[in-house]
């Protein structure tokens, strides 16, 4: 995800994405206030400040290393301790922390502790980086929506195209209402077998534990590729290929896709954006 900025009374905050975490640039966040970039090593040689960071690194990151971090907490309070954002990180492996080289450059943390941060330079301050930075995420979190409104509403238009088309060609007339469905239940699981290498049946016997079905479990790129099959197995079918015909060429194109879409920023929002997956 790219870097995003908010506006705090009048100043530009960066926010960047580092292990699909949101981490605010503090180096931005003192540029307002008198001492600059000082003020972060001020804050961190804070003996609370110390506690503060080791307690969430502990909660957070299993690679956090604890004897160095009691080495560290055991100097802070002294009048000639110093601690730097580089000597923390390297001293004890911490994520929360990050010093970033570059345009964007400067020291980032989590927002967790940027909020902390922010309290210690000023309550008013951090009462107004809350609000912003929870406008962007309402922001975002109405993008992803509408973006999953138009996908869903794309799904549902391929899958009425997919069974019109079984409709015309694959079912002969006089069939029973029984007998019609067995038939759009197997074109179903031909699709099923080309993205997912398993019929719904199949997927139940593995899957004992789920309560919901294949599609249901889904992830966005499959779901976006099953669209697609859909909409292209009702072209096949009008050309006349049989079953087994359309299930390769059906296999290929969806081998090919999800190749493309696998690692795609746009979808990788979505998906953390924990919207539920439906589709039909």
């Amino acid at each position: 995800m790219k870097n995003r900025i908010i506006h705090v009374k009048g100043a530009e905050f960066t926010i960047a994405t580092r292990f699909d975490q949101d981490y605010i640039s503090l180096t931005d966040m003192v540029r307002s206030f008198d001492g600059g970039s000082a003020l972060i090593e001020q804050w961190l040689k804070n003996k609370d400040t110390v506690l503060f960071l080791g307690v969430w690194e502990q909660l957070n990151n299993p690679g956090f290393n604890p004897l160095e971090f009691e080495g560290i907490k055991n100097e802070a309070g002294r009048n000639s301790f110093f601690l730097s954002t580089k000597r923390w990180i390297e001293a004890t492996d911490a994520i929360g922390l990050h010093a970033k080289a570059g345009r964007y450059g400067g020291t980032y943390a989590h927002k967790d502790i940027a909020f902390e941060f922010g309290s210690w330079l000023s309550p008013e301050f951090k009462l107004y980086l809350i609000k912003e930075f929870q406008r962007l995420k309402d922001e975002e979190s109405r993008a992803n929506s509408l973006e999953w409104s138009f996908q869903r509403t794309l799904a549902k238009v391929n899958y009425k195209i997919h069974t019109d088309a079984i409709k015309e060609r694959l079912i002969p007339p006089l069939l029973t209402s029984t007998q019609t469905s067995i038939i759009y239940a197997s074109e179903a699981d031909l699709l099923n077998v080309a993205l997912f290498g398993l019929t719904a049946a199949q997927w139940r016997q593995v899957n004992t534990t789920e309560t919901d079905n294949m599609r249901d479990a889904a992830s966005l790129e499959q779901l976006v590729v099953l669209s697609n099959l859909e909409s292209i197995n009702a072209v096949l079918i009008h050309q006349g290929l049989a079953a087994p015909e359309r299930l390769v060429q059906l296999n290929a194109i969806a081998i090919t896709q999800m190749r493309s879409l696998v690692g795609l920023d746009s979808l990788k929002k979505l998906s953390r954006s924990g919207v539920q997956k439906r589709i039909g």
